[in-house]
């Protein structure tokens, strides 16, 4: 399992319309080849940042599979305008404990 971690600075005054941007184009990515499972979270410190953490079955599910799909083009029409800034991250598991 790879987790991907988006962080995100949403323009000023974009915040509620990129959530509700997300909750819809939520379905594009997960019906997509090795998609577990994906969350979004708000930074409680800054205003405007999220980290979206995206579950997949292998790296090349999320920089193959998905990002070169249709879907990933539409992924980014309907989200990538809402960003000053995005750092995206993939990460795999070392330690897990209850």
């Amino acid at each position: 399992m790879i987790l991907e971690i988006a962080s995100l600075q949403v323009k000023a005054g974009q915040e509620a319309a990129f959530e509700a941007a997300l909750r819809e184009a939520s379905p594009i990515i997960a019906r997509s080849r090795g998609y577990i499972t994906h969350q979004l979270q708000r930074c409680m410190e800054t205003q405007g940042r999220y980290v979206l953490l995206v579950q997949w079955q292998t790296l090349e599910d999320h920089t193959q599979g998905f990002r070169g799909s249709a879907d990933y083009q539409e992924w980014r029409a309907r989200l990538h305008h809402f960003y000053d800034s995005a750092l995206v991250e993939h990460y795999d598991m070392v330690l897990n404990w209850p």
